[in-house]
Formats: C-alpha cells, sequence, structure tokens
C-alpha cells in the first residue's frame, strides 16, 4: 500500500515538473502564433495572388508550398540574428524597394489591363495557365521583392522572439505554423468562392482592387525610396 501511494506522488510530482516546462514553450509558440498571423493576415501582393490563383484552381499547391517555404525561411533568419544585418544595410532596403516596386507596378497594370477585359471563371476553358516556372517566379517575386517582409518577419518577429530567451524557435515554429495555415486556407479555401466568381463582374472588382494594392504598394516604395 505505502509503495502504491508513493508510486502515485512520484507520478504526480512528474507530471507537475512536465506540464511547468512544458507550458512556458507552448505559450511562446502560441505567441508567436499569434504575431505571425497578425503579420500575415492583411491586403497585400502575396495573399493577392495566392487568392487569385487559388480561385482560379491553378497550381495552387506550388504557390502555397512556395510562400509558406519562404516564409519559414524568413522567420529562421529573424530568430537567427539576420535582422540586424538587415538593418545596418540600409543601401541593400533601397535596392529591394526599387526592384520591388518596378515588379508591382507591371503586376498592377496587368491587373488593371484584365480588369478592363474580365473573364468568367467558366471561360478559362481554351486558356493555357501560365507554366509552372513563370507561377513559382511570381511567387517568389511578390515575396521577397517585398522590403516591408524583411522589417516584419526579419527583424520585427526576430527582435520579439529574442525577447524569450531559450524558447526563441518554440516562437519561430508558432509563427511558421500560422504561415502554413493562413496560407493553406487561403488558397486552397479560395474555392468555396469559385460560383461566385463565375460572372464576369466578380473578376472585375477583384482585378480592380488587386491593380489598386500592387500599384499603391509600388508608389509606397517609392516614396520610401526617394
Amino acid at each position: 500500500m505505502l509503495i502504491a501511494v508513493q508510486r502515485r506522488e512520484l507520478h504526480f510530482i512528474a507530471r507537475a515538473a512536465y506540464g511547468r516546462h512544458v507550458l512556458p514553450h507552448l505559450l511562446t509558440a502560441l505567441s508567436g502564433l499569434g504575431l505571425g498571423l497578425s503579420l500575415i493576415v492583411a491586403i497585400g501582393a502575396q495573399n493577392a495572388f495566392v487568392l487569385r490563383q487559388g480561385l482560379r484552381g491553378e497550381r495552387v499547391g506550388t504557390v502555397v508550398l512556395v510562400c509558406v517555404l519562404s516564409d519559414v525561411a524568413l522567420i529562421a533568419a529573424g530568430v537567427g540574428g539576420a535582422g540586424a544585418v538587415v538593418q545596418g544595410r540600409p543601401a541593400l532596403l533601397d535596392t529591394v524597394r526599387i526592384g520591388g516596386a518596378a515588379f508591382l507596378a507591371v503586376y498592377g497594370l496587368m491587373a488593371a489591363r484584365r480588369a478592363v477585359h474580365p473573364q468568367a471563371l467558366d471561360a478559362r476553358d481554351g486558356v493555357t495557365p501560365a507554366s509552372r516556372a513563370a507561377t513559382v517566379t511570381t511567387a517568389l517575386a511578390l515575396t521577397w521583392l517585398n522590403p516591408h517582409v524583411y522589417l516584419d518577419t526579419v527583424v520585427l518577429l526576430g527582435s520579439i522572439a529574442q525577447g524569450h530567451p531559450g524558447r526563441q524557435w518554440w516562437f519561430a515554429a508558432g509563427a511558421a505554423v500560422g504561415s502554413t495555415a493562413w496560407f493553406t486556407a487561403l488558397g486552397y479555401g479560395a474555392s468555396l468562392l469559385r460560383p461566385l466568381f463565375a460572372k464576369p463582374t466578380a473578376w472585375r472588382v477583384l482585378d480592380a482592387a488587386i491593380a489598386v494594392v500592387m500599384l499603391a504598394l509600388a508608389a509606397s516604395l517609392v516614396l520610401a525610396t526617394a
């Protein structure tokens, strides 16, 4: 009887110690998840591209994978200390701003052209989707030519992660989970809106909104460089 009681006490102590060890790590991961989602769930070039690909059902898995892997790489770089390097090289950010502004302007004009000549979702029969290489290139450019991703993900998220000494990578893991969940939901969840986009008018509104977002971002990058 005494041995059984002692075993129960030891089991209880072990569980309490395990809880005290794991709970802070889980809370840190949840903090990373929350911050990661707050930074990524916004109207921007990357999200607009993922949404459009999801609506058209074109290479959704490829786009989601590229965006997730890019975000995970940026999160890891920020937690690993790359934020100090980015902050110490303003000329590098200016170069990225110029390249990003040019790319966003071109993509915005293309979206404006589509808004002028919209097509219904069912009207895509016979239209060849962009190649996998072109789709990957666009997704990479919309991610890596955006200077805000370095300031938000690398610098801001990385510096906040350092406020959790010994648990920085739990914070990074939470942010990575948030990124994965968001892009997966956005890319594949867009299919639920396909009935709405069976009408050309819906595509006109979406592409017009994308054009405004892209051109506004391009202008903001140019003004930031000036």
